[in-house]
């Protein structure tokens, strides 16, 4: 019997999106566990058992302090020696929106240094000043992250959170990503073009919705793609004639399909 690719889905207090993370990589053949972060913090769970690990959204912690700050000071402090492993041998890690936030925190993203604990990047207060919670069209701009492979040009996902401004440290390092194709996702309109507010919902820089290390192993994004894997979830699913798949499936199809390469 082949192998199946295993992944581990990381919950905490406040996380909201993990059964959704969970649904859509089961759907691409993959072996799902759901672990809390206590059980990694404890040893009793290995990350080098699974060749994808996903930092799902939600609230990790009641974004106390900033959002997704005490879920990275877990993993910096506690897991980075286990993290910094698995990412030399090339697996793959997702984090969606306040996984993002985790990801960017911990210095994973944009990972310049390889594992450096210096914020490079933040994902600050919506520019509205409000909790933006809707739906945008993205546009697919790497050619290095795994997770994007062969994905349509433009993908519409939902967006559902309050700090979700991508800034950098400086402008060298806004430079570094674009040189070095770390750009995963920009906020476009719907013709694909410019995106302005409420197109880019929170004042990304450069409308910066995604981006990856410079191995594109690692992906970090705000918009949510395992919210649209099915046209049901779609919110003219009634109105409108879709395709049965997502547009967000894709990301978690090639993860799966990259993974498995390495079995």
């Amino acid at each position: 019997m082949k192998k199946k690719v295993k992944v581990i889905v990381i919950r905490t207090a406040g996380t909201n999106c993990d059964y959704e993370t969970v649904t859509a990589f089961k759907l691409c053949g993959a072996e799902v566990d759901l672990v809390h972060i206590n059980r990694l913090l404890e040893k009793e769970i290995n990350v080098m058992d699974y060749q994808i690990l996903a930092i799902p959204g939600g609230f990790s912690y009641g974004d106390d302090v900033a959002s997704g700050k005490i879920l990275a000071n877990e993993i910096q402090y506690r897991l980075m020696e286990s993290i910094s492993k698995y990412v030399a041998a090339k697996r793959l890690i997702i984090g969606i929106c306040n996984g993002f936030q985790v990801l960017v925190k911990t210095g994973l993203l944009p990972g310049i240094d390889g594992i450096d604990k210096k914020e490079y990047t933040t994902l600050f207060n919506n520019d509205s000043g409000k909790f933006e919670d809707r739906w945008v069209h993205l546009k697919s701009t790497s050619k290095k992250c795994v997770f994007t492979k062969g994905i349509k040009n433009l993908s519409y996902l939902p967006v559902a959170h309050g700090e979700g401004k991508f800034l950098t440290l400086d402008k060298k390092i806004l430079d570094f990503i674009k040189n070095n194709d770390m750009v995963v996702f920009k906020y476009v309109n719907a013709n694909g073009g410019r995106a302005v507010y409420p197109e880019n919902p929170n004042g990304s820089v450069e409308a910066i919705a995604g981006i990856c290390n410079p191995g594109g192993n690692i992906l970090g994004m705000m918009p949510h793609p395992e919210r649209f894997v099915n046209r049901y979830t779609h919110p003219r699913w009634t109105r409108v004639t879709l395709p049965e798949e997502g547009d967000g499936l894709a990301l978690f199809r090639n993860a799966v399909e990259f993974a498995k390469k390495n079995l």
